[in-house]
């Protein structure tokens, strides 16, 4: 067995490849609660998601991933979390290979992902979708566990972002001298289709990428100005 994993699914209409990610979680074998946060979606969604013994939190108005996964962690009961797209294939002993690289100086570790595009997609479409042809570190989802009580140090993700939580995580860990360990395994398949969130908010994207490397560089700057004074 293992501490208690809580695996944390924000989404919006995403009865296309729900099931099949909550089938792959559900395969692990680990001891897991899946907490499906329904992001205003007009779809069937939550009901998949109840019928699959998750924990189902609905809002009837969409709020963004950032808001829902700040929920998730509200809700959540797990020693450990982790972050998991609706539309993403976590791959066999995958989840227990992360648990087991785990030591207590560990606060996060992070695999790899592999980009695949979804079965149905043109030629034309994949031209104007380019994928990464090797695995990569990097991507939050699906691949990185983390102690929840690394958030008790860091705090929550920033609400006003709507992408671009991640750089704000990792740096967080760096501030506050926690680790990432990272394993090279494949942890999961990262689907690329028309309407991932990335894609369809890339403009977003963009901004809150810039917003979040302006806060870094004024924060070393008031840090040196501060050392500066004291010296």
């Amino acid at each position: 067995m293992n501490e208690l994993i809580s695996i944390i699914i924000p989404v919006k209409n995403g009865s296309n490849f729900l099931q099949e990610a909550l089938d792959h979680i559900k395969a692990q074998e680990m001891d897991v609660e899946i907490i499906v946060i329904d992001d205003g979606s007009r779809d069937n969604t939550s009901e998949i998601a109840a019928r699959n013994g998750c924990i189902v939190h609905r809002q009837e108005v969409c709020r963004g991933q950032v808001v829902a996964k700040n929920i998730g962690l509200k809700i959540a009961q797990g020693v450990f979390i982790m972050f998991h797209d609706h539309d993403d294939i976590m791959r066999d002993g995958a989840l227990r290979a992360i648990y087991d690289a785990f030591d207590e100086d560990t606060a996060a570790v992070m695999a790899k992902v592999k980009d695949f595009y979804t079965p149905g997609m043109t030629e034309e479409q994949k031209r104007h979708t380019p994928i990464k042809e090797e695995p990569y570190f990097g991507l939050f989802t699906g691949a990185v566990l983390t102690r929840k009580s690394a958030f008790d140090s860091i705090g929550n993700f920033n609400p006003s972002l709507n992408t671009g939580e991640i750089m704000e995580w990792e740096h967080g860990l760096k501030q506050n001298g926690l680790t990432i360990r990272k394993i090279d395994i494949i942890a999961t398949d990262r689907r690329v289709h028309n309407s991932n969130y990335g894609k369809t908010n890339r403009e977003k994207e963009f901004k809150d990428y810039a917003a979040v490397l302006r806060a870094r560089i004024m924060a070393a700057r008031n840090e040196s100005n501060s050392s500066d004074n004291t010296n």
